[in-house]
Order: C-alpha cells, then structure tokens, then sequence
C-alpha cells in the first residue's frame, strides 16, 4: 500500500526529463521532506494537501539538477571581487577596466586579478609595459583565463628578482624578448607565474568564505546543485578553500554538495599520501567530502606546454623542437596512483594533450592490474586532443571522460592559437565526445570555472552544435562527427557527473527515493530546435526540496 501523506512539494503540469531510462518522461513530481516520493502524471496530484506547495510548470521543463564535474568556485567567487577582465576580449577594454580597478583601489598593496584572454594580444603574449602604463606605482599580477600564465608588471619582476639571468622552473618558462637579451617580457607560463604568485598578500579565510558564498549563489542560479572543486590545497598563486567549505558545512551555509579534490604535490612522492588519508578525514563535514586526488599532468596547448605525443608546429609551420611538458614523470605516475588507488582515492586528472592523457589512462591500467577493479572512478578532464588509439580505453578501464564541452568550437583561441600549432591531423583529434560516447565510456560534464563560464545550458549547446551560442549564421561546426545528442549531453551535466561524484544512487535523475536536487528550466529544450539551447535560462532551483534560487 502506498504512502498517501501529503507531500511538501509538488510540481505538475510538466514535462519532466527524469533522466530515468525506464520512464524518461513525466508531468507531476512530488517531494516529501528532501527526497523525491512520486513521479508519474494525474495521479500524484493526489499528494497534494492544503500545505502542500505546488509548482505549477505551465510547459516549463522540470530535471535532475546540474552537477559540474571541474570547477574552482572558490577562486572563481574571490576573482568576482578583484579585477575582473572575463567580461571583455580587446585590449582597450582590458585598459579601461584595470585603470578603472587601481583608482578606485588606491590604497592596495598589490593590483590582483584575471580572467583576459590571450586573443587580445599578438601571440597570445602581453606586455609588462602594457602594464606599466597604467599602474607604475604597484605590483600587478593578473592570471588568463585559462589560469595556466600570469600577466605581471615591471615592478612585479623586480620584487620577484626576475631578470635576463633568471632560469625557467622546470614546470613553467619565463616569456623573454625575441632580441636575445633574454629579459623577461612581463608573461609567466604555468609554474613560473609562482615566482610572482608566492609574494602575493595572504588571502583571509574571511574571503574566501565570502567567495565560496558569492559563487555559490551564482552557480545555484544557473542550476548547479553539486560539483567537483577541482583544486584543494595550496598551488602557485591558488589559496587553499578547504577552510571555507568546511566553514559554510558546519554553519548550514553550504547548500550545495561538494566533492573536493586534494591537490597533488608534484615536487614530491609518495611520502604526501599519509598526509592526503588524513586530510580527507579531515575535510569532511555535511556536504563537504575531500575523497579525490587531483593530477594535474600537463599545462594547455594554447601555450605549448599541453602534454603531446609529437612535436608542436612553430609559427611558420614548420616542426618545433617543443612537445610540451608531463608534470610527472609517467613511470612515477603510475606508482603514485596505483598507491592512491588502493587506499581508495579516486584520482581526477588534468590531462589535455594526446600525450597526457595516454600516461594518465597508463596508470589508471596499471593500478586496475595491481589492485583489481575497485569503485575508485578515475577520471580525466579537459581531453583536448586525444589519440584514436586511446578512445576505446576508457570504457575498457572505467575512466570517466570529464569534458568541458563550451571549448569545442571555432573561437579565436582555438582557431590563431591552437589549430596552427598543432597541424591538421592532430587538430582533428579535438574533443572527441562523439567518438568516446560510440565506445561506451561514461561522459561527465564540467566548466573548469573560472577559466570559462559555468553556466551548463551553454556547454550543452556547445556540445550539441559544435559552435558557441550565438554565433552568427555560417560559422563552421567544429569537428561536426563529435556532436552529441541533447539527452546525452544532459545526461553528462547530471547523472554522468553525479557518478564522478559518488553521488549516482542518490542524485542525477528524478525518481522516488532520491534527493529532490531539482531544477525548472524556462523552456521545454527537447522541444525547440538545436541551435536555441543556448538561450535557456534556469527559472529556479532546488536542493534537497528546498528552493535555493528563484
């Protein structure tokens, strides 16, 4: 006999996307408590009673909520607040908002900030003296979008004893003039951002608390109820957020479900692990769990240092002599995460060129030899470029392919930054979700926020068309043989990141038992063409039955 207790919350009138093979669509949900009790048509509305709130979805679509499989919401919420260039692509606006920043922050010790793109500049390359134009008083130190380079200015290097003399760290390269002299031009790729990065005023726990908060309630309005932060630990410039989540957990005030991935110190070994076991004991708390290890393998290809199985072309199409660097070494890579396999850590990789993603899915192989199959979920992010050879790897050794879905289209990153670098075969490599969806592997979906937006419905038009939203009628498609259909891209923003997430049995469909992680799109998406998807907006969101935007 079933349970006839009025629910606490209804929606009717659907459509509902259950996600749920068995019954993928429905018109009526019902939540009791945090957990969804009903779905089905007329005959839940027999649960409503006269405290029952009902949502009326007047042909709006109801589904599982969002979960972002990569992303730094911490760091993402603090940039919000310093100078913030992600809302420009030219160089006069990113004058324009800097100046604007140093007058109205005259008393900073250090100008902060990022989110510019490497389009805005020749060679992707700015200028300390770009810089020193606009604030010659202060130190400024502002990370690219992609948070693999640093832009400083003069007064920058020289608090940091940069010079002509200075050697390239071996995880990153000063960016020098091309007259020989050696100086340094005012760009710091990947580790070498560090030596400005560690001179940084301390970050207070009281900011990034507020930039957990800030970014939370942005994520939460685009429909995001859980995700993977992808960075847990002190890294270059990066502060730590584990404090702050474990702040907003204990006080109620965060209402997302989060994953945090401990950050993988590759200037060590092994000998860091015990340390990992105790901060993931550590660092759990409410919906907090710090049960991942984060790799990161490889840098991007935009700059060279993406990880590939083959030299990079140079700018006369010609063969380089530079096939950018694997962090860690690939026979260390695979001890380490054969180790952090058995002491059951999943391990989330960075691995972005061909080459990176082979060591990666080499020491997922090796830990399954020495350790059996376990529920691990290893799984790989970005997959820029990735060989034929490694597709059917994935579903052969359980890695979960985590895409980011909004770069596989033409854009000027890709098309004057990329493409000419890495010749017309490799080029063809490039985000292969259709390829690794026809072999059976498991697609996650995430943002890598901030570096681009977080917001899902834009990855998923990205995903389905191969070209950004709104680009203007008769922009190529991108590789249009790895397109993916809508369900599959929506399936892979929920029940493919709910199960990076360990969070599967619980969240990423709508059926009885499960918790209520709900979101109302303004639209019913299945039923307009393609090419709209991207003009959907989240109408209100739901966490455990509780409304949490809209």
């Amino acid at each position: 006999m079933h349970d006839t207790t009025p629910a606490d919350l209804v929606f009717t009138g659907g459509p509902v996307h259950t996600g749920s093979p068995a019954r993928s669509r429905a018109t009526s949900v019902a939540v009791r408590g945090e957990r969804v009790v009903a779905v089905g048509h007329d005959e839940v509305r027999e649960l409503i009673g006269p405290r029952t709130e009902v949502v009326d979805l007047a042909g709006k679509l109801l589904i599982p909520g969002f979960q972002d499989a990569h992303a730094h919401p911490v760091g993402g919420g603090m940039e919000m607040g310093q100078c913030d260039l992600s809302g420009a692509t030219t160089l006069a606006a990113y004058r324009e908002t800097i100046a604007a920043y140093a007058r109205e922050h005259a008393d900073a010790e250090w100008l902060t900030g990022g989110g510019w793109s490497m389009e805005a500049f020749p060679g992707g390359l700015p200028t300390a003296a770009e810089l020193d134009a606009l604030v010659p008083d202060r130190p400024v130190y502002l990370v690219n979008r992609d948070h693999h380079g640093a832009w400083v200015n003069s007064l920058a290097l020289e608090r940091a004893g940069i010079d002509a003399r200075t050697p390239d760290p071996a995880d990153g390269r000063i960016e020098r003039a091309i007259d020989g002299s050696g100086n340094p031009t005012g760009m710091l790729q990947e580790g070498a951002a560090n030596l400005v990065g560690r001179l940084l005023p301390p970050v207070t726990r009281e900011e990034r608390v507020a930039g957990l908060l800030r970014a939370q309630e942005l994520l939460h309005s685009l429909g995001i109820t859980a995700w993977q932060d992808a960075l847990l630990g002190e890294h270059a410039n990066l502060t730590d957020p584990t404090d702050a989540y474990l702040a907003c957990a204990a006080d109620g005030s965060l209402t997302a479900r989060v994953v945090g991935a401990l950050w993988w110190d590759r200037t060590r070994g092994t000998e860091q692990i015990e340390e990992l076991v105790a901060r993931r004991a550590a660092g759990t708390r409410g919906r907090f769990r710090s049960t991942t290890v984060k790799i990161m393998q490889d840098g991007v290809a935009e700059n060279g240092t993406a990880a590939l199985l083959g030299p990079y072309l140079d700018g006369c199409g010609c063969v380089s002599d530079n096939s950018g660097i694997s962090f860690v070494p690939p026979e260390d890579l695979k001890k380490y995460v054969t180790e952090l396999d058995a002491h059951g850590f999943q391990v989330h990789f960075h691995a972005l060129g061909d080459r990176a993603v082979r060591e990666a899915l080499d020491a997922v192989e090796a830990a399954r030899r020495a350790n059996g199959r376990s529920d691990t979920r290893p799984h790989l992010a970005h997959l820029q470029v990735v060989h034929p050879h490694d597709i059917g790897r994935f579903r052969r050794l359980g890695a979960t392919a985590n895409m980011q879905p909004l770069w596989a289209a033409h854009e000027p990153q890709m098309d004057e930054l990329t493409i000419p670098f890495l010749g017309a075969e490799r080029a063809s490599w490039q985000y292969p979700f259709g390829a690794l969806l026809r072999s059976g592997a498991t697609l996650a979906a995430g943002s890598d926020w901030p570096v681009s937006s977080p917001d899902p419905l834009q990855g998923i038009h990205v995903a389905v068309n191969r070209v950004e939203p709104g680009a203007p009628d008769g922009t190529p498609v991108f590789l249009p043989e790895q397109r993916i259909g809508l369900h599959d891209a929506l399936t892979a923003y929920t029940a493919g990141s709910a199960y990076v997430n360990h969070l599967d049995g619980e969240t990423g469909t709508i059926a009885p038992g499960y918790l209520a992680d709900l979101v109302v799109l303004d639209r019913d998406t299945f039923a307009g063409p393609a090419e709209e998807i991207g003009t959907t907006r989240v109408a209100q969101t739901f966490v455990g039955g509780q409304r949490v935007f809209g």
